[in-house]
This record gives C-alpha cells, structure tokens and sequence, in this order.
C-alpha cells in the first residue's frame, strides 16, 4: 500500500506544480502574506474534494458532458479575465514601498476566500487534472488499493500548497523592490489571460 499512497503522491505533484492560475494566486498571497492560512487550505480542501470526485468516478461524466463543459469553461474564462485585469492595474499602477504595500488593495478575509474557492473550483483546467486526469490514474488501481492512491494524492495536494504559499516568504527580499512586483504581477495577469483564452477561444 505505501507504493500506491506514493503513486498517488507522484502523479498529483506531476500535475499540479505547473504555474496556472491557482498556484500563481496562492504564491502571490504567499508572497503578500495576506491570508496564507486560509488561501493554502480552501486550495487544499477544494482540490480534495475535486480528487474524491474524480475517484468516485465522476470524471468520464464530466468529459462527456458538453454542456457542463461549457458552462465551466464560460465561467471560468470570465473570472480568469476579471482576475487577469486586476493584476494588470496593479503591474500598471506599481506602489513605491515593495513588500510592505504589495500591489492593489488588501482583500478581506471574505474577498480572499471567494477567491481562492474560485481559483480552486471555477478553472475548468483544475477540474481535468483532479477529477478527469487523477480519476483515471486511480481507476486503474485495484479497488482494494484505491483509498491509498487517494490519501497519497490529496497528500500531495496539501503538501504543494503549503510550501507554495508558505515557501513563497523565502523570497521575501527579492520582492522588497517595487519592480519585482510589477513584473509578478504582469506574469499573473498574462498567465490567467492566456488560460481564460485557451478556455474561451477553444
């Protein structure tokens, strides 16, 4: 069972440490440190739960839906795009103090968890690796041996965004420039528009 829990570990690592659009949202908080706590575990939950469903065998309905596709790549091309526009203003806009005045205003702690939520669950991109991708990985295994390729996979999860977000702070006088920031910020906001129009243009 330790190979398995470790398979699971491995395939969910392979996936998710790309920078997309929720990693570089939970590195950005990271890096602000505004709210880490909660932005690592309402990442970690969602993915979670994203992984239970596709080993539920939610996945191969999903695919096949082309209305649910739809509908979640309409969504979450728009919040990419309004989050992408964000980013944008504040790499246009810059602050003069580096760290201590991170980019636009501060979002509250209501603000902060709509967006990781929305990160996490209205990125259609999220839903093909957890659900579709580590649903298919997981139905191969044997059925006794599933719950182990599940824990090793929300592991890994959990693992990932806790040095991401809390990792980021190792970086901390590199963005004591206002200039760092306006180039992570104009990173972001080109990475969330290029995967709002690989949703919306496809």
């Amino acid at each position: 069972m330790t190979s398995v829990f470790f398979s699971g570990f491995g395939v969910t690592v392979g996936l998710i440490m790309a920078i997309g659009a929720q990693n570089a949202h939970v590195l950005r908080q990271g890096l602000r440190r505004e709210h880490v706590l909660l932005t690592v575990a309402v990442s970690a939950l969602c993915d979670a739960g994203l992984i239970l469903l596709g080993m539920a065998g939610i996945g191969p309905w999903l695919s096949s839906s082309a209305t649910a596709m739809a509908v979640a790549k309409i969504g979450g091309g728009v919040f990419l795009l309004w989050y992408g526009a964000r980013a944008a203003r504040s790499a246009w806009v810059g602050h003069a103090q580096g760290m201590d005045t991170a980019g636009s205003q501060a979002l509250s702690r209501r603000q902060a968890l709509a967006a990781a939520a929305g990160f996490s669950l209205l990125n259609p991109h999220a839903y093909l690796d957890t659900v579709v991708l580590i649903g298919a990985v997981g139905a191969t295994q044997l059925e006794a041996a599933r719950p182990a390729f599940t824990a090793g996979a929300i592991a890994a999860s959990f693992c990932w965004f806790v040095l991401l977000g809390y990792g980021a702070r190792l970086m901390a006088p590199l963005f004591k420039k206002p200039v760092a920031w306006r180039v992570l910020d104009s990173i972001v906001a080109l990475t969330l528009w290029s995967i709002a129009a690989s949703l919306l243009l496809r």
